[in-house]
């Protein structure tokens, strides 16, 4: 019987942040401590033929001035894909602080530290510019023209950032034409904002030799390792920590947040002094990372029977200004891509490509989101010609454990077949389904399938310590983004070590103290760091009841660790004792954690969506999503209706309203939350996560992730409910009023509508 896992446990962090007790960047106070603002560029491309800041820099109270003359002239990627990527693949090294070339609107031409903001903002004004305006690309099609021009130019003959990510199996083009049944579509896909509540910022000091910088970063040692690339210092030499809390992430944070991690840190070498820097939400918006946004071909072929033959992909990604995530995030759509369904004959080509727009990077999902919404249009476009109900081409085509795939891991566990029943069951599959009926209003439902990745084990290392008190401290790398994983390894390491989840203390979010981590991303946090607290506490447990059996005059094996307490022998032992008395006789107890090889597994995912058209408006209502997930062994069922929840509400926004649009200058209009067109509480739907367990068993006591996975398929489900209550399918996301009206009249779907009194206006 355990006594933490699978259970609700109340949040470690709950009373703290409910009180507003607790610290994000924005609340960073050091003594002395400088203000930061930056100079933005106003053009979308431009060559910097004059740069004078003798103003701003006599400005009284103006104690730094950064731009390219006088910053590190080392290229660097802002991401953490600089610090860890998959094997073979490398980063795209095309950033500098500072530039004389920049290459979107917002890109960064100086920055000032002054003794307040006013004083910052005014000095950024005196600073004088003279630019050369260069021609612009907007769209990676574009960019991928013979005669295009190179936005990197200076260290690379093509616009193709990082290279070209392939997968084959079998052979396509056989397969492809011994296919009875085919399907071929292109898909169109927008930039989509994290928009998380805490805007980028840092906090840096240099002195004597030494860089502390504190971050809202998700991986504080990648964003060290990237600060000591820069700057040339020893690692050693750098502290990067959370404060320790994030204000929301969703993956924009995964090494530097629009580069202020390394603003700050030139700014408060130049001046010897704290330098802090907070962008503004128009910042936040427009300079920092988006979810990639392109257009993916998609190819799918079955046989008459309904089992898919074969498979081909060509993704065109944007990747803006800078390469980022770039080549990973094109390696995951090809990857999730390839993964839900059997297919003998697969080809796979995608690119993350470089333009004249805001950079894009990671955002939850990573790349699947994309991949999921082309490859189940196919998928229900097949269903239609072969005349078989999508839920049972779902079923029959389904990955099952041990097939042959593309990945390089195996598929070790699924319950798919489990989500994709209970989805379509508790959406009410078999009463509403081509239902739609007459008239203005109707209804539909529709269902898509999908699967991700947790993993990144093998960077996974923590320690463990027992404190005299009886206590547990464990120290990782990782970082707390407002998930509550925290949580569920408080529970995991109760759980292994046999202690009180109270008497456990994890120490995360900082490179002093803590082992190497990659930190929260990857849907890994708990599967990963899970399994190395489950390894260390094993060790540490064995320390203590070997010490405790010759403290005893017993055996090890008759003692175990029951609610704090050595128990079994001829007395109880207190753990606090214990160490207290190991401590007298040169006896320490601390153990560490890490993985041996490298782990990665797989969690799966089925949403069904109802939905209401308004076929005189083109408004598309969500009703009701039903989210099915297989998450392994829930460690903390509570926590992973949240995510999913959260998950969901961020797919639905996807699919039916956020869309960051760029002019033909190349400037975003999206600048604030008042102009990005978030989800609010009364666009949400009724939500029904339901958990569907599968024992993982290379997880911690069976689990694997959930964080990434909760909007994956639910732009899919959305667009087969509209489709399902219209007749038409769109190739085009986000469904807009306007796209969905076009799209209607161009299926003359609206001429009831005209019949029955209405009026359609499509300008």
């Amino acid at each position: 019987m355990k006594r933490y896992i699978s259970k609700n446990q109340k949040r470690s962090d709950a009373l703290s942040k409910v009180t507003g007790e607790a610290t994000y960047t924005h609340d960073i106070v050091v003594p002395g401590m400088l203000f930061a603002k930056v100079l933005r560029s106003p053009h979308a491309h431009a060559r910097i033929r004059k740069l004078d800041v003798s103003k701003a820099a006599a400005l009284p109270g103006v104690k730094a001035v950064a731009t390219w003359e006088n910053t590190p002239r080392k290229l660097f990627n802002s991401t953490g894909m600089m610090a860890f990527l998959y094997p073979g693949a490398k980063p795209a090294m095309d950033e500098y602080i500072f530039d004389q070339m920049v290459r979107h609107v917002g890109d960064e031409v100086a920055a000032v530290a002054a003794t307040s903001e006013e004083i910052a903002a005014e000095a950024i004004r005196l600073i004088e510019v003279e630019y050369e305006p260069l021609p612009a690309l907007l769209d990676p099609l574009d960019a991928l023209e013979e005669d295009a021009i190179l936005i990197h130019g200076d260290i690379q003959d093509n616009n193709i950032a990082s290279g070209t990510h392939t997968i084959r199996q079998g052979d396509f083009e056989k397969g492809w034409a011994e296919c009875d049944v085919t399907y071929e579509a292109r898909v169109k896909l927008p930039i989509q904002k994290q928009a998380q509540l805490e805007t980028h910022a840092a906090v840096a000091e240099y002195r004597n030799g030494e860089l502390t910088v504190w971050s809202p970063t998700q991986s504080v040692h990648g964003t060290k390792y990237i600060l000591a690339h820069i700057f040339d210092m020893s690692a050693g030499n750098i502290r990067v920590m959370n404060p320790p809390y994030v204000g929301g992430a969703f993956g924009v944070r995964v090494g530097f947040g629009g580069k202020a991690e390394g603003i700050v840190s030139c700014l408060s070498m130049l001046s010897g002094y704290p330098v802090k820097l907070v962008l503004t939400r128009e910042e936040d918006f427009t300079v920092s990372d988006t979810r990639h946004s392109g257009y993916v071909d998609i190819k799918l072929g079955a046989k008459a029977d309904g089992r898919f033959h074969a498979f081909g992909m060509n993704a065109y990604l944007n990747t803006g200004a800078y390469g980022t995530h770039g080549i990973e995030v094109a390696a995951c759509l090809g990857n999730m891509a390839t993964s839900t369904y059997r297919v003998p004959n697969i080809f796979f080509e995608g690119a993350s490509i470089y333009t004249n727009i805001v950079p894009a990077g990671a955002f939850r999902g990573f790349g699947n989101p994309q991949a999921v919404f082309a490859v189940e249009t196919a998928v229900d476009a097949l269903a239609k010609k072969l005349d078989i109900d999508p839920v049972e081409l779902r079923l029959k085509n389904r990955i099952r454990v041990n097939d042959e795939w593309p990945l390089s891991y195996p598929c070790s566990s699924t319950a798919l077949d489990e989500c994709i029943k209970q989805a379509a069951a508790k959406i009410g599959w078999s009463e509403k389904r081509g239902r739609a009926g007459q008239g203005r209003f109707r209804r539909g439902v529709g269902l898509g399938a999908g699967t991700h990745f947790c993993g990144y084990d093998e960077l996974a290392h923590v320690s463990l310590e027992l404190e005299t008190d009886g206590s547990l401290s464990v120290f990782t790398g990782n970082s707390e983004i407002g998930t509550g994983h925290i949580t569920s390894l408080q529970q995991i390491t109760a759980e292994s070590f046999g202690c009180e989840i109270e008497q456990v203390n994890i120490k995360y979010g900082d490179t002093r103290g803590t082992p190497y981590d990659v930190g929260c991303h990857s849907t890994r946090s708990v599967f990963a760091i899970g399994n190395a607290i489950s390894m260390a506490a094993g060790e540490l447990k064995e320390q203590v009841l070997q010490y405790a059996a010759g403290a005893m005059g017993c055996s090890a094996e008759a003692l175990s660790i029951e609610s704090g307490r050595v128990r079994g022998g001829p007395e109880e032992m207190d753990l606090g004792q214990l160490a207290r008395d190991g401590h007298i006789h040169k006896t320490h107890f601390s153990a560490e954690g890490k993985s041996k090889e490298a782990v990665t597994v797989t969690p799966w995912e089925a949403h069904a969506a109802e939905v209401e058209v308004d076929t005189l408006t083109g408004m598309v209502k969500v009703l009701k999503v039903v989210a099915a997930h297989d998450v392994g062994v829930a460690i903390n069922p509570q926590l992973v209706e949240g995510q999913i929840e959260g998950g969901v509400v961020i797919g639905i926004g996807y699919a039916t309203r956020e869309e960051m649009s760029i002019n033909e200058k190349g400037e975003v209009y999206n600048s604030s939350y008042h102009t990005y067109m978030l989800p609010t509480f009364a666009d949400t739907p009724e939500i029904e996560p339901v958990i569907v367990e599968s024992y993982e068993p290379r997880g911690p006591y069976g689990a694997k992730g959930v964080g990434e996975c909760g909007l994956v398929p639910t732009a899919a489900a959305i667009a087969a409910a509209v489709e399902d209550a219209t007749g038409v399918r769109f190739l085009e996301i986000p469904l807009t009023p306007q796209r969905v009206l076009d799209g209607l009249q161009a299926a003359c779907v609206t001429c009831q509508a005209e019949k029955e009194g209405g009026t359609i206006d499509v300008e």
